[in-house]
């Protein structure tokens, strides 16, 4: 493909996943938010880098648990709260139901229920907790982190849409754009992409203990979905995402606390 197809699916997945606007008039197709899925890590250092900056400049006029809260404002400003509506939706619809067809339902109504409220609250806490506990080591370790954990968690959450099956099929999905399979090719670049801006920013020894990290959790978290629903959807790919990414910050937490 040209540098200009390659720089389209690029923006395609920025526009799909973020709130930041293009120059550009693209054209939507389910082939095309297919073929953009490779970028979706990439979309996310994006975001982390934004973070990351609103961390670096707000801890050099305030503590460094408001940096990360201000941090943490800026990525759901960026992203709309796109994966933090999917981790509340699909905690409503797994504990609200037994049937696997009333879950779904569930996951479909855009009010918050009580499993959805909880699970936010407590995932909002613990990555504020995790990342404040960073912060004690250096202000370096947490842009780290925000780069590493909204590009590992996101190729990582994507990649199930190689490896499960999509279980919704009614236009009114969020994710209906994506219930496309991703070629070899696509996940491949994603994780690649994904893994080398990990190892620029860690080195081998690191990469190896959070790759194996994010393995083992996306396992269970496949797992979790299949028996759940017995696949994905866009709400369950977000919620991956969110729980991807506090075990990346758990174990950049548990590397310091060694090193």
């Amino acid at each position: 493909m040209s540098f200009k197809r390659e720089l389209e699916l690029f923006l395609l997945a920025l526009t799909f996943f973020t709130r930041i606007p293009v120059p550009v008039r693209l054209e939507y197709s389910l082939e095309g938010l297919s073929r953009a899925s490779r970028y979706f890590g990439l979309v996310g250092t994006l975001v982390g880098l934004l973070s990351a900056l609103v961390f670096y400049l707000a801890q050099l006029a305030f503590p460094p648990s408001v940096a990360v809260v201000l941090a943490m404002v800026a990525s759901v400003l960026i992203t709309g709260g796109f994966h933090e509506d999917g981790l509340a939706d699909t905690a409503d619809g797994f504990g609200g139901a037994f049937e696997r067809e009333r879950k779904l339902d569930i996951m479909k109504d855009s009010r918050l229920g009580s499993y959805g409220a909880l699970a936010l609250i407590l995932a909002l806490l613990f990555k504020f907790q995790l990342l404040s506990e960073l912060a004690l080591y250096s202000a370096s370790s947490v842009v780290g982190a925000l780069i590493l954990g909204h590009t590992l968690s996101r190729a990582f959450a994507a990649s199930f849409i190689f490896s499960h099956t999509y279980v919704r099929d009614d236009d009114a999905s969020k994710s209906k754009p994506l219930a496309q399979s991703m070629h070899w090719d696509e996940v491949l670049f994603l994780m690649l992409s994904a893994a080398v801006v990990c190892l620029l920013l860690t080195g081998i020894g690191a990469t190896l203990v959070i790759l194996a990290t994010l393995f083992i959790t996306r396992s269970l978290l496949g797992r979790w979905q299949k028996r759940h629903i017995g696949g994905y959807t866009g709400d369950t790919l977000g919620a991956c995402q969110q729980i991807l990414e506090l075990a990346l910050y758990l174990a950049l937490l548990l590397l310091w606390s060694q090193s």
